[in-house]
């Protein structure tokens, strides 16, 4: 049917080509002579399109048949159903608000062509006026054969048009005809989903124990109506008959079986014998996991199958039920596949239990849609179904609590709550809002483990090529997939679900005005669900932005120069941060509709008081903008307030320091201005050192200098830039004190001072050299 349509509004579009413009010629003369031209083509093309007005012809028929019988067989099914039946009725609303969306949609290429036919005939009425009213005295005999020409070759192509345009307005009225009969038909269907969705949310029935109350009769009841609704029919044929019912559950048993045998077979001996011959960590997981990897490939099969189908059958019952067992088949497919990528095959059967309850009622809802369940039905049986699912729930629960991952608990809790609030919907007299809140939770359900599936196979292959140490030029998709698209996937899995879920009833239109509906809403802010989300993602995809820039500037970096890749990366990453965030927090504000000049107001009364509060974080905030432009970077020995160290990180607010004695200090970064800092690395490396050593009085002071000055010049850690100096200080008591100047590395300060130590007393030991000590005499005196 697609197809068609899509031929035939091809072939339209032949019809609709404007014919070619004339420009401003040099003269009157050549105008004519460019238009005959032009209008020789344009008829020649329009006498072609006559000939294949035939197959159009064709074409529209065979859709107007089509439409009109759609029509009268919705009308019948629509028109004749019980107020009782009530999946049996929401299947015809769905079937009538479709028939008329899609009648929109076919029947506006031949409206946009009429109106652009009447443009054409128009406008050749006026290029015809102007030709036959033409003064043509003056004119050459050449011009004036080619304006008759004109003025004939556009009366006969208006002629076409007129005969082409009056045929199709025959088709209109026939068009006409089906849109009232089909606009009748959606607004019927419009009326009766608006009585469903005012039976789930406000008319409340009677409560199920009330319900109970009256078992025989509402026995003797559903007798009746299961007789009326599966009764075989003997007389006549109909696809949607009890027979067809057991034909599909017998064609869904056997294709079934075919899944499980191939998948079994194929796994169990082929598979198998391919891990037969390893003893490897795979094949022992594989064995221990086989049962469950046939049981996800046969679910996958099957529905593989349930996609093929509706190619080969014409059945709507078949091709309906289908699709909704296809929504079963994808919540199985992703219960058991996530569990069999995240679970060990020891506990992957104790963990199915869990996922039991939701299995057996979301089998029962898509049962009763295909199946077409009276409503009456429905009363008796979904409450004591959900009854029995939640306590089934609860127990299994407080039984495998403890052997069962926590993603897959909160699971089962969650739908413990939700099997409980069903449970009193349906307990209460609102049957349908239970129904409702199953569906929702199943669609949503499946959501959530479709995601957790990619995200447990997207960590098991970044575990598997081992991405968290390579470079994020290489990691880059992985991550937009794993931090932008999956988390965004979740958050908009919460509206889709609702939305799947709400469209039963045909409550997705509802669903989707409360969802953006502003529920804040006023001239200065304007915040609806639809715009929170929007926020949420948001933020996922600038965090991804955020991170990755951060990487790419730290590559970049790193490739240019290692040694000072860390200290020059801080103030870069700094500002792309201030950037991003900024981006991400305007884009916000106008998500939100918030009012820039309530913004500035309100920005203006809070900027005194926040100034005083405050004043010392932004005085840091803005010292610590001084130094990461340059002034310290990461790596730098520093020395403040007596604290010698090495600079680990620096932020807007404070710097950290790690002393050599191992500690952590965190200096505000105003202190480091106020107490003077000393970096040590912010010019070589290298810092002058003072020594003192004394020598005995009468040693020959330029020997003990010049000695020094050669033996300390050799050690290889000395900088070679500038030469070590030995002066004179002072003389002592005891000692002629001299003062040794040598510059050493920073980062080596400490040995360096031991090393220069050792090599000074070597050297005025080994040229016998004394360096004396202090020494007391003490004079004992005897008093007689």
């Amino acid at each position: 049917m697609n197809k068609r349509i899509f031929l035939l509004n091809l072939l339209l579009m032949f019809f609709i080509l404007p014919a070619a413009a004339v420009l401003q010629e040099d003269s009157l003369q050549n105008s004519l002579a460019v238009l005959r031209h032009e209008l020789i083509t344009r008829h020649y093309e329009q006498t072609e399109q006559l000939n294949r007005a035939k197959l159009i012809n064709e074409r529209v028929m065979q859709q107007l048949h089509e439409i009109g019988e759609n029509s009268a067989q919705i009308s019948l099914m629509l028109y004749s159903q019980n107020s009782e039946n009530i999946f049996d009725l929401t299947y015809a609303c769905h079937e009538a608000t479709k028939l008329w969306s899609d009648f929109q949609e076919k029947t506006r290429p031949f409206q946009l062509m009429i109106m652009q036919s009447n443009e054409e005939i128009a406008r050749y009425d006026s290029l015809i006026n102007v030709l036959s009213t033409m003064y043509t005295t003056g004119m050459s005999e050449k011009t004036k054969t080619d304006r008759n020409v004109c003025l004939t070759l556009a009366k006969s192509i208006r002629r076409m048009l007129r005969e082409n345009n009056d045929s199709y307005l025959e088709y209109t009225r026939y068009y006409d005809y089906s849109r009232q009969q089909v606009q009748s038909l959606d607004a019927y269907a419009q009326k009766r989903y608006k009585e469903f969705q005012s039976g789930i949310f406000l008319n409340r029935s009677d409560n199920y124990l009330k319900f109970l109350s009256q078992f025989r009769l509402n026995v003797l009841q559903l007798g009746i109506t299961l007789s009326e609704k599966y009764t075989p029919q003997r007389l006549v044929s109909s696809q949607w008959d009890v027979m067809w019912l057991i034909g599909l559950f017998g064609m869904i048993f056997m294709y079934g079986l075919i899944a499980v045998l191939v998948n079994y077979l194929s796994i169990r001996f082929l598979v198998t014998k391919f891990f037969k011959n390893e003893d490897s960590e795979r094949s022992k997981a594989f064995r221990a996991k086989r049962t469950s990897i046939i049981t996800v490939a046969s679910i996958f099969t099957f529905g593989l199958i349930l996609i093929i189908i509706p190619f080969f059958s014409e059945s709507n019952f078949v091709n309906m039920a289908s699709r909704l067992l296809l929504e079963f088949v994808w919540m199985l497919t992703v219960i058991f596949a996530s569990l069999l990528l995240r679970i060990d095959g020891e506990h992957i059967r104790i963990t199915y239990k869990i996922y039991y309850p939701i299995i057996l009622i979301a089998f029962l809802v898509i049962a009763f849609r295909i199946v077409l369940i009276p409503e009456t039905i429905v009363n008796l049986i979904f409450p004591a179904a959900l009854l029995v699912t939640t306590i089934w729930q609860a127990k299994v629960i407080a039984k495998h609590r403890l052997r069962v991952p926590k993603y897959d608990l909160y699971l089962a809790y969650i739908s413990q709550a939700i099997f409980t609030l069903a449970l009193v919907s349906s307990w209460v007299g609102y049957i349908l809002l239970s129904v409702q809140i199953v569906i929702w939770w199943v669609m949503q359900q499946a959501c959530i483990l479709t995601i957790a599936c990619a995200h447990d196979y997207l960590a098991q292959y970044r575990d598997r090529h081992d991405l968290g140490s390579k470079p994020v030029s290489r990691t880059w998709f992985f991550r937009l997939c794993y931090f932008v698209m999956l988390p965004s996937a979740m958050v908009l899995s919460f509206i889709l679900a609702l939305y799947w879920a709400a469209d039963v009833f045909n409550l997705s239109e509802m669903t989707w005005q409360v969802i953006r509906t502003n529920f804040i809403n006023s001239p200065n802010l304007q915040i609806s669900i639809f715009a929170i989300a929007a926020a949420i993602i948001l933020w996922f995809v600038f965090k991804y932005l955020n991170n990755t820039i951060k990487d790419f500037i730290k590559l970049y970096l790193q490739s240019k120069d290692p040694t000072t890749a860390v200290s020059r990366s801080v103030m870069l990453i700094n500002v792309v941060q201030v950037v991003v965030w900024g981006a991400w927090l305007l884009t916000v504000l106008n998500i939100f509709k918030v009012n820039n000049t309530w913004l500035v107001v309100v920005s203006g009364g809070l900027s005194t008081g926040i100034g005083f509060a405050m004043k010392d974080i932004l005085e840091n905030i803005y010292y610590g903008i001084s130094l990461m432009a340059g002034r310290i970077k990461i790596g730098d020995y520093i020395i403040c307030d007596g604290v010698r160290g090495r600079v680990t990180s620096i932020n807007y607010t404070s710097t950290m320091l790690e002393a050599l004695d191992g500690s952590v200090i965190a200096f505000q970064n105003s202190q480091l201005f106020t107490k003077n800092y000393k970096n040590m690395t912010k010019n070589h490396g290298y810092e002058l050192d003072t020594l003192e050593v004394g020598v005995a009085y009468g040693t020959n002071i330029a020997q003990v200098k010049k000695l020094l000055e050669e033996s300390i010049a050799r050690l290889g850690f000395i900088y070679q830039g500038k030469k070590p100096k030995v002066v004179l200080r002072s003389f002592d008591d005891s000692c002629i004190t001299l003062k040794v100047f040598v510059w050493v590395n920073v980062l080596t300060q400490s040995s360096d001072d031991s090393t220069i130590m050792e090599c000074i007393y070597e050297t005025l030991n080994s040229n016998g050299i004394e360096i004396p000590f202090p020494q007391r005499e003490i004079t004992i005196k005897h008093s007689t």
